[in-house]
């Protein structure tokens, strides 16, 4: 019987990092990085158990965000990160105000909404 040999994860220790929310009108993506943008932790509303519907409240955008920060700072030692927010959902500013309220120190809040500069014809409009 062959055995496998099984890498152990460095523990490392990571005081600052860069948190990207990305805000759909459905879901709310938050990843934690380290500065040179290698992924640390997720989270999203459906990992914390909000299903459906529920997903796209403001309420699991935040629940989602303090989750994903609790990881981070528990197995990373994270304290501070820089924000950048994505997108025109309802979880924008939620999840950051998870973040604020798990015990990370915002540095930096940027925003990055793809905007087109008259580039493809946009979607039509949902019926009222």
């Amino acid at each position: 019987m062959a055995t496998t040999k099984v890498k152990k994860e460095k523990k490392r220790k990571v005081s600052s990092g860069i948190a990207t929310v990305q805000a759909t009108f459905n879901n709310t993506i938050i990843s934690i990085t380290d500065e040179n943008g290698e992924v640390l932790v997720q989270g999203s509303p459906p990992v914390v158990g909000f299903k459906g519907a529920r997903r796209s409240t403001a309420f699991a955008a935040t629940k989602a965000a303090a989750d994903a920060a609790e990881k981070a700072i528990k197995k990373y030692g994270l304290r501070e990160v820089k924000v950048i927010v994505k997108g025109p959902g309802a979880g924008r500013n939620a999840a950051v105000k998870g973040l604020d309220s798990a015990g990370l120190k915002i540095s930096m809040l940027m925003d990055k909404t793809p905007i087109p500069h008259n580039g493809c014809r946009p979607r039509k409009a949902p019926r009222k």
